[in-house]
C-alpha cells in the first residue's frame, strides 16, 4: 500500500473527483477526513465505504472559503488521526455567464471557493505539515486555467491562479520538506460536467479538443493523486501534471 497509515483532507470529498481521490487513497492505506458543504448523507456514504475497506474516516462539514472552515478541516485530522501527512485542495463549483453579463458575486463565490479556499487550507495546513518537518499538497486546477474558456472567466481566472499559487508554495514551503504540486484535469465523467456530457452539441465540440477521444472516469484521474501524495514524490514539488486525455495540447 503506498498510503499506508497515512492522514489525508481532500476537500469537496462528498461528491465527483474528490469522492474517487479520498476512496483511492483509502485503497492505499490512508485515512480519510471527508470534506463537504451540505450534503451529509453523500459525506457518510463516502466514509462507509472507507470504512468497509478497513480505514478510518470522519465527515466534516466546513466551507473551505473561510479561515475556520480550513482551520476546522485540519484540527480534525490531528484530533483524530495525530497528523496530516496529505492536503488534496479540490472543492469547487461553477457559475458560468459571459464576461459581459457576469455579476460580481458570481465572480466572487467562485474564485472565493477555488483561489481562496486553496490558500486558507494550504496555510492552515501548511502550519501542521511545518510542525511535522513533512507533508504533501495538492491542488487541483483545470485545462481551463491553462487555456480558457468562453462563459467561465472567474473558473479559468481562479483555476490558473492556482498553478502560480502552487508554485509559491512549493517555494516556501520545501525547506520543511513539504511538496506542492498541482493536477490538471479536463472534462472527467461527475456531475458538475454532467451537461457538457449529455449534451451532444456540447458533447462534440469538447470531444473535438481531447485527444483521446473520450470523458475521463474517476479511475483514470486518481492514480496521478496518488502518486504525486506517495513517498514516491517526494523528490516532486512546484510541478503541474495534466491527467487531460491531451485537452491542453489543443
Amino acid at each position: 500500500m503506498k498510503l499506508k497509515d497515512k492522514s489525508a483532507i481532500v476537500t469537496g470529498s462528498s461528491r465527483g473527483v474528490g469522492r474517487a481521490v479520498a476512496l483511492a487513497y483509502a485503497a492505499e492505506g490512508a485515512n480519510l477526513i471527508i470534506n463537504y458543504t451540505s450534503n451529509e448523507a453523500a459525506a457518510k456514504e463516502v466514509v462507509d465505504q472507507i470504512v468497509k475497506l478497513g480505514r478510518q474516516a470522519v465527515a466534516v462539514q466546513a466551507d473551505v472559503a473561510t479561515k475556520a472552515g480550513a482551520e476546522a478541516l485540519v484540527k480534525a485530522a490531528v484530533d483524530n488521526f495525530g497528523k496530516l501527512d496529505i492536503l488534496v485542495n479540490n472543492a469547487g463549483f461553477t457559475r458560468p455567464a459571459l464576461l459581459l453579463k457576469m455579476t460580481e458575486e458570481e465572480w466572487d463565490a467562485v474564485v472565493d471557493l477555488h483561489l481562496k479556499g486553496a490558500f486558507l487550507c494550504a496555510q492552515a495546513a501548511g502550519q501542521q505539515m511545518k510542525e511535522q518537518k513533512s507533508g504533501m499538497m495538492i491542488n487541483v486546477t483545470s485545462v481551463a486555467g491553462i487555456v480558457g474558456t468562453v462563459g467561465q472567466v472567474n473558473y479559468s481566472a481562479a483555476k490558473g491562479g492556482i498553478i502560480s499559487f502552487t508554485k509559491s508554495v512549493a517555494r516556501e514551503l520545501a525547506r520543511y520538506n513539504v511538496c506542492a504540486n498541482v493536477i490538471s484535469l479536463g472534462i472527467v465523467a461527475t456531475d458538475m460536467t454532467e451537461k457538457i456530457r449529455t449534451d451532444e452539441k456540447l458533447a462534440e465540440i469538447y470531444m473535438n479538443r481531447i485527444l483521446l477521444k473520450r470523458f475521463a472516469e474517476p479511475q483514470d484521474i486518481s492514480p496521478a493523486f496518488v502518486f504525486l501524495a506517495s513517498d514516491d514524490a517526494r523528490y516532486i514539488t512546484g510541478q503541474l501534471l495534466c491527467v487531460d486525455g491531451g485537452y491542453g495540447m489543443i
